[in-house]
């Protein structure tokens, strides 16, 4: 987190303006229905040409959706997307991507390095999150 240089406590909106800076791309955040009842996922991270998608089930608790979506911005900042060595056959999920099929089956363990990881520093990230005296961001745009 200090490689972020955000300070100790931040808010949404500065994590994600110096994450998009970071990547040199936007990053949009969308809630979908279909993940949660469907998928059984929390949250699902797409890396497309121009921008990141992070998409995240629909639930009432502000803090369950806090947590989904840091889970994926930590991905980012850890670097977990794309192009690792876990190979998915093309017929199974045909209309996803390679890349993001890999990814999706490697976070059904919930022991692989990279999901604690990312666990963690997300938990990390909620807490300075709550520090920060500003509540006027665009998580609470976004999520209400």
């Amino acid at each position: 987190m200090h490689g972020l240089a955000l300070g100790e406590a931040f808010s949404f909106d500065s994590l994600v303006e110096v994450i998009e800076k970071r990547r040199g791309r936007s990053i949009r955040i969308v809630e979908l229905e279909e993940l949660g009842h469907e998928a059984s996922l929390c949250a699902l991270l797409v890396e497309l040409e121009a921008e990141d998608l992070i998409f995240h089930a629909p639930t009432e608790s502000q803090l369950h959706r806090q947590q989904f979506v840091l889970h994926e911005i930590a991905h980012l900042i850890l670097g977990h997307i794309d192009g690792e060595e876990l190979r998915v056959p093309d017929f199974l999920l045909p209309d996803i991507p390679p890349a993001t099929r890999r990814r999706l089956l490697r976070r059904q363990n919930l022991n692989d390095p990279h999901e604690v990881a990312a666990e963690s520093l997300a938990d990390h990230l909620a807490a300075a999150i709550r520090l920060s005296v500003t509540h006027d961001s665009r998580f609470v745009e976004i999520f209400g």
